[in-house]
């Protein structure tokens, strides 16, 4: 079977209208505007306030966005992978909800979850299927409603992340585009450094697990940071070595938005100056899954055709990776 190559035809997005500002988070903790945007660079995010939406809905509008700007109607699509980690129900899974609000009836469809590094990660998945022949037209999407899982008491974690999904759709490349190589890790983070504690299998739902406030995220937030400083730095690093790249070579570094100061720490350790990097979080905070496509939807615009970029994210597991594609959209 003939290898082939997968690039990114398509970029869509979905954001909720509702801005929650730092001046509204300091009449929920003890916060302020100036704390907040100097330890992390957000000023704001986004947050979903229909009770009756989710992260389905979000993810389904990005895809139609995609599908739409692509000219592909969803009959078409053979695939639907959806990272995420606040899927609407454990199961069935979120991908097979957006399978069907978007009407794509010839698809399959699975969730992914690996934190904030589950777009890269399903980017490649869905790469593969384009590669192998086993699939020509490919949904990913990034979708996280992380105001489900705040504890708005919680200023370690709650002032970080914000709602929100991007989607890209994947197709052969008969031009040299496409993803060109990719790089993923894992550190089984048995501390549990980032995770939420009840839920699953090993402690499920009870009385008492909602009395204690063990269904929203915990952090250490200092070791996170340190592994995400050097794990994001290091891979994207490693991904140009690798591929010979100098750099002057790299149009676009696009990260995982967490922190201003772990992504301004990668641009450093790759070489690049501030304008070749994609910076939102300080509109949407983090916002998990769905960070990294939509940097390259409001960055779609300044894209060339051939443009190298270096896609990396670190997240919870611990997982972090790195993906070098030449951009394919004329």
């Amino acid at each position: 079977m003939d290898v082939k190559q997968a690039k990114i035809t398509a970029v869509g997005h979905y954001l909720p209208e509702f801005r929650m500002t730092n001046f509204e988070l300091e009449k929920l903790m003890d916060t302020n505007d100036e704390w907040i945007r100097t330890r992390t660079g957000i000023s704001e995010r986004r947050i979903l306030k229909d009770p009756d939406k989710a992260t389905a809905f979000m993810g389904a509008e990005a895809a139609k966005e995609a599908l739409e700007n692509a000219g592909v109607d969803a009959s078409e699509i053979d695939l639907v992978i959806l990272a995420t980690v606040t899927p609407d129900f454990l199961f069935p899974a979120t991908a097979c909800l957006v399978q069907n609000m978007i009407g794509a009836t010839n698809a399959f469809a699975f969730d992914l979850s690996a934190a904030c590094s589950g777009f890269l990660y399903a980017v490649s998945t869905g790469s593969m299927y384009i590669e192998s022949g086993r699939a020509k037209k490919v949904l990913v999407i990034g979708s996280d409603k992380m105001s489900s899982i705040l504890d708005y008491t919680d200023r370690t974690t709650s002032i970080l992340f914000g709602d929100g999904a991007g989607a890209v759709l994947l197709e052969e490349s008969n031009d040299g585009t496409g993803l060109i190589d990719q790089i993923h890790h894992t550190e089984g983070d048995t501390n549990c450094s980032l995770y939420q504690h009840a839920g699953g299998s090993r402690n499920p739902a009870t009385k008492e697990t909602v009395e204690n406030r063990q269904h929203y995220i915990t952090q250490d937030g200092r070791a996170v940071f340190k592994k995400a400083t050097m794990g994001m730095a290091d891979v994207s690093l490693e991904i140009m070595k690798k591929n010979n790249l100098e750099p002057e070579d790299v149009a676009w570094l696009v990260p995982h938005q967490a922190n201003l100061r772990i992504i301004d720490a990668t641009a450093n350790r790759m070489g690049l100056s501030s304008e070749k990097v994609m910076i939102n979080i300080n509109k949407y905070g983090n916002t998990t899954a769905g960070t990294i496509p939509l940097c390259l939807y409001d960055w779609k615009d300044k894209l060339n055709y051939g443009d190298n970029l270096i896609l990396a994210a670190f997240g919870g597991g611990f997982t972090w990776g790195a993906i070098y594609l030449k951009w394919g959209i004329k």
